[in-house]
């Protein structure tokens, strides 16, 4: 699904075995690689993480079993309602979790709503669209401004999840190398751009899609009402992917410049045709991206248009916009839209002959899903069983009054969860898998803090992210090596590491002072989303 949804590395090959990894002497750089090594033998011992789950689901049904023998309750400060855990091990916990099994899986929010996008997004993808897309935003750039169009294209190309890796990080390397400059630092800006940026861009992606699907279901343990849509962080993630862009071009001009150019010499000269990817495109290639951007125009006109009657059918109750189907429904506005621009190129590129392809497109992007689908369903089961129980919900209130006791204000606790989850997601590199994992818990206690679930959200998307580019436990870490080494052979674990963790840190520090001059300034996250 995303850098973040990647959980094994190819075929037992460790991260570590690269020979000649240079700089594996010094000093600090020897004591980053032991950390790596010790993150990368811990988080091997990790299951896949549909049998974490399911374990997960194994001890939360001991613990309420325990709860609810010692009478545990809590009283919810929202509705007033005395809330008591309930055990899985018990007459009604076990009728709950056969009955319910299919529910559980089909009213999951993340599940229709990514599968709709998908549906849209894999024309778009399949038609050639979104490579085009990315080869065009850093083809033809002038030398001075390459690094930034490459780390923003990073952020674009979000929109392509996994292949983003495949398809931007060696054309980081030829595009920087067309220009005269280093294509090692090609590649590095663009793996880091991909990865440590993964959770901003100034489009909605399929990540939006499941992180708000998430959010609103742990939202529901305060208010069943609640919905976070995708644009939920909209207006943040185009900040964001601009403020990373900027961070990225200033360390890797000032900082990574110089450390590469400081590099063994051993560069390997490649051809154009060596390389998965070509950077210049074809004809038809730049006719199609012109009429897709004509047909995303006429779109958007269209939407426009169409909601400025005050009774239009697209305005919400009382004529509101923010509460309207668009944005209500925008899962099956993006996937229409990217069908549409999907379809326009691809007709004009060649790539799309008939009405055939585009349901063949569709399944092709379904398949794809495939992995995603699974590790859905042990996550549904367990957030019912943590719904189910009220463990979740205990936890929460529990959490929220000693919070409260200790004075400690939202602030104080986003720096904590910043802190918690980038250790965590050193490890566990999925990252729907980690937010199943911790929002049950973090955003209703956060609610009772008077923090809203989109700002809960934009905190851990800040965690979730810069981090991905320095751990060992993902399968792209070691992917990017390759291609590093394409050009220099003697290219180890420790070089890039050494390449990425300045990048990483600054992306941490810039992007989560971001968010706290946003709380400040109290400024909308995206539509309809206060941040306070």
């Amino acid at each position: 699904m995303s850098s973040n949804d990647t959980t094994t590395t190819p075929d037992n090959t460790p991260p570590g075995t690269p020979p000649g990894a240079p700089g594996e002497g010094s000093g600090a750089l020897s004591g980053l690689l032991r950390v790596l090594g010790a993150i990368e033998r811990a988080g091997n011992k990790l299951p896949h993480p549909f049998w974490l789950f399911a374990i997960l689901s194994a001890l939360l049904a001991a613990v309420s079993w325990g709860l609810a023998a010692a009478d545990v309750s809590a009283d919810n400060p929202a509705d007033g309602k005395t809330v008591v855990v309930r055990s899985l091990i018990s007459v009604e916990g076990i009728r709950s979790m056969i009955t319910d099994a299919i529910t559980n899986y089909a009213t999951f929010p993340p599940l229709g709503t990514i599968l709709v996008v998908m549906l849209g997004v894999a024309v778009a993808d399949k038609s050639g669209m979104l490579t085009a897309m990315l080869r065009a935003g850093v083809s033809r750039v002038p030398a001075r401004w390459m690094t930034f169009a490459l780390a923003f294209t990073a952020m674009v190309s979000h929109i392509a999840s996994d292949a983003a890796y495949v398809v931007l990080v060696p054309l980081g390397g030829l595009a920087f190398r067309a220009v005269g400059r280093s294509p090692v630092l090609g590649i590095v800006v663009a793996f880091v751009g991909v990865s440590a940026g993964y959770d901003a861009s100034p489009l909605i992606t399929p990540m939006d899609a499941v992180l708000s699907g998430l959010t609103t279901a742990a939202a529901h343990t305060v208010d069943p009402g609640y919905t976070v849509t995708p644009l939920s962080n909209y207006f943040f993630s185009i900040a964001s992917s601009v403020v990373l862009a900027a961070v990225i071009t200033l360390v890797a001009e000032k900082v990574l410049a110089r450390q590469v150019a400081a590099l063994p010499s051993d560069t390997t000269t490649m051809g154009d045709d060596a390389d998965p990817v070509a950077l210049e495109l074809r004809p038809e290639e730049r006719r199609g991206l012109r009429r897709s951007g004509l047909a995303f125009l006429l779109f958007l006109a269209a939407i426009v248009v169409a909601m400025i009657p005050a009774g239009s059918p697209l305005r919400g109750e009382g004529g509101s916009i923010v509460e309207s189907p668009v944005l209500s429904g925008i899962a099956v506005v993006l996937g229409v839209l990217f069908a549409l621009l999907g379809t326009v190129y691809g007709r004009a590129a060649g790539t799309v002959r008939g009405s055939r392809d585009l349901p063949d497109f569709m399944a092709q992007g379904m398949r794809e899903m495939a992995p995603i689908l699974v590790l859905f369903f042990a996550i549904s089961q367990f957030l019912a069983y943590f719904k189910w129980t009220g463990v979740g919900e205990v936890l929460a209130i529990r959490g929220a009054d000693l919070l409260k006791d200790l004075g400690v204000t939202g602030p104080v606790a986003f720096l904590g969860i910043v802190l918690v989850c980038t250790v965590i997601n050193l490890a566990m590199t999925s990252g729907s898998a980690m937010w199943a994992l911790v929002s049950p818990v973090f955003v209703p206690m956060l609610m009772l803090l008077d923090v809203p679930p989109e700002a809960t959200q934009a905190i851990y998307r800040i965690a979730d992210s810069c981090t991905n580019a320095i751990t060992p436990m993902s399968a792209y870490f070691v992917m990017a090596l390759g291609f590093l080494q394409r050009y220099r052979r003697s290219a180890g674990i420790g070089t890039l590491a050494s390449l990425t963790l300045p990048l990483s840190v600054a992306m941490l520090v810039s992007w989560t002072l971001l968010f706290y001059a946003w709380w400040a300034l109290g400024i909308p996250l995206g539509p309809g989303a206060p941040v306070r």
